[in-house]
Parts: structure tokens; sequence; C-alpha cells
């Protein structure tokens, strides 16, 4: 009986850490986070605002090569409604 519980004290932390440190892990890779040091890479298409409609469908703004789009987001499809060509929003 003290050998079980001898291994048990021994085999749940070990077991918990490594549980822990895949799911920071894997935290870590989800995010895009460099896990060697360095510089973090930068993406060429970056989410500026999100706004819910409703069920399935959302207003999103996103920003591509310097140039902010306004785009309409549903289960169907993403359709571009407007780009700021101009400076500031204008519709197609």
């Amino acid at each position: 009986m003290f050998e079980y519980i001898l291994r048990l004290l021994i085999l749940l932390p070990l077991v918990g850490g490594m549980a822990w440190g895949s799911l920071w892990l894997w935290k870590r890779v989800q995010m895009g986070v460099p896990l060697v040091g360095g510089a973090a890479k930068t993406r060429a298409v970056e989410m500026i605002d999100v706004l819910p409609l409703g069920p399935g469908s959302k207003l999103a703004v996103v920003e591509f090569a310097g140039q902010r789009v306004l785009i309409a987001v549903s289960r169907n499809g993403i359709t571009r409604i407007a780009d700021d060509s101009q400076g500031d929003f204008h519709a197609d």
C-alpha cells in the first residue's frame, strides 16, 4: 500500500505538469507568439474592428496593404462593402 501511495505522489504532479505544459504550449502556438527569442512576425492582414449583427453575421473592418476595407461576413460568404481609397469609407 505504501508503494502505491508513493507512486501516486510522484506521478500525479508529473502528469498534471505535463497537461499544464501542453495547454500552455498550445495557447502560445495558437496566438502565433514565437517560442524562441526573436522578432514577432508581422501579418499582411489585420482585423481592426468587428460588429456582430446577429447569429452568423457581422461587419468587419480589415486593413490590408495600408488600406482599410469594410466587409460583411455571413454564413453564405464574405462581401466587400466599402474601402477607404480616398481617406475615409465610400460605398462601392
